[in-house]
């Protein structure tokens, strides 16, 4: 579920920047890309529930607004649009160099619409068998890279490598996928006859292999993107390194494997994506008034035209809503697995609130030229890492616990602590 193909294309790019510090990268990139979403469905496994269960805790707009904010971001507004503009630049320009991007959005969105609309088993028997497909795939690039390395790893000079590949994790959108679709997740669980303490037991298990699969390949990708820092220009696109890589690795016969693997994969991605969008604001955001048709179609018809700017640009879309929306997602799923350390409902509300403030109004400054503002957040430690929210958000956590657990208790947790 969280093997999004459309991913592929940034451990490579920032292995091409970082070059001899491309394992630092990893390290950051992973935990985002790959620690986060393992952390996301075990919090939702821990309270046996959705993240709208989660961020209710914070109060019921917010709930709606956050939960709908992350399907606009994983659904129409990013991750979709992304996944064709992926498919044009990967499969569709190298074969037929005239035809225009929206003419290939529009055949794409065709194709994902049909399926949105009448669902088929099709799509999930072609992703059964895509998937192990790419992942042998990839696996033999990994291998030919650690055997016979493309070209030198060399010195860039990128300093930040760390928080850089930290924040370039967020453009997987995987963490936030994991929360929306743990609900999934628990429903497949259940009826395959798991319950209680098996259930999250198991939930636990197969996230961490999907993990340490997902750290292979993102962790291969990036190794064979930093042999590549001297035979590129520095304006490469990401998708054009991709395949590029992937020809001095396997040869021209391997891109196309690859580059038809991956375009499938980003179809099937799409098809699930836009089901799950399209059926949330149907039923919670329009209560059914817009049926589910017409919002799919409203959506993939908005996903066509934001494809058309290309992966780059998405990506450089994705910046302020992502810097806005991670903090959040990662301090619900830290508080979540807090457990009884973050019980009380204020403590939810103050830290999140915090998070939530300060998120924005570094996006903001960061949108405009609103210098009075940025001259005061610069203020805050790791304002100039992209990490500005964290040192707030735990005086706030610290404070709403004090305030919470000591000053002012709810009577619940006294008795509850009394009992223990």
């Amino acid at each position: 579920m969280f093997f999004g193909a459309g991913n592929l294309i940034f451990p490579p790019y920032l292995g091409f920047l970082t070059g001899t510090k491309w394992w630092l990268a990893g390290f950051g990139f992973l935990i985002t890309g790959v620690g986060l979403p393992l952390f996301g469905v075990v919090a939702c496994a821990k309270i046996n529930g959705t993240f709208v269960e989660i961020t209710s805790r914070v109060g019921k707009v917010f709930s709606l607004v956050a939960v709908s904010s992350l399907v606009l971001a994983i659904g129409p507004m990013l991750a979709i649009p992304r996944t064709a503009a992926t498919t044009y630049e990967l499969a569709v320009k190298p074969l037929f160099l005239t035809m225009p991007p929206m003419l290939s959005s529009i055949v794409y969105f065709i194709i994902v619409i049909s399926f949105v609309l009448k669902p088929s088993a099709i799509v999930d028997n072609v992703g059964k068998v895509l998937t192990p497909i790419l992942l042998i795939m990839l696996t033999a690039i990994i291998f030919k890279a650690l055997l016979s390395p493309i070209g030198p790893i060399s010195d860039t000079g990128f300093s930040n490598a760390f928080s850089y590949s930290l924040l370039e994790g967020y453009q997987t959108m995987d963490a936030m996928a994991a929360v929306i679709f743990s609900g999934i997740i628990l429903s497949t669980a259940k009826e395959k006859g798991y319950k209680n303490s098996e259930l999250t037991s198991v939930i636990i298990r197969s996230s961490i292999i999907a993990s340490v699969g997902l750290a292979f390949v993102y962790g291969g990708l990036l190794y064979l993107g930093s042999q590549s820092a001297t035979l590129f220009p520095l304006d490469i696109s990401r998708t054009t390194l991709l395949t590029e890589v992937v020809r001095l690795d396997l040869g021209t016969f391997g891109t196309i494997v690859l580059a038809v693997a991956v375009s499938l994969a980003c179809l099937t991605t799409a098809i699930g994506l836009l089901s799950t969008a399209a059926d949330y604001f149907s039923r919670y955001v329009f209560n059914r008034r817009i049926s589910y048709n017409t919002t799919a179609i409203i959506m993939a018809i908005i996903s066509a035209i934001i494809s058309v700017s290309g992966v780059d640009t998405i990506v450089r879309i994705a910046i302020p809503m992502l810097t806005v929306l991670y903090p959040i997602v990662i301090i619900l799923i830290a508080l979540t697995l807090m457990g009884d350390l973050a019980a009380d409902r204020r403590i939810f509300r103050v830290t999140v609130g915090v998070t939530t403030l300060i998120s924005l109004m570094d996006t903001i400054t960061n949108l405009t030229n609103w210098t009075s503002l940025r001259t005061v957040l610069n203020i805050v430690p790791l304002a100039s890492s992209g990490f500005i929210w964290l040192v707030p958000t735990i005086i706030a956590f610290c404070a709403s616990y004090l305030y919470a657990t000591y000053l002012v208790p709810t009577p619940s947790l006294v008795n509850n602590r009394t009992q223990r």
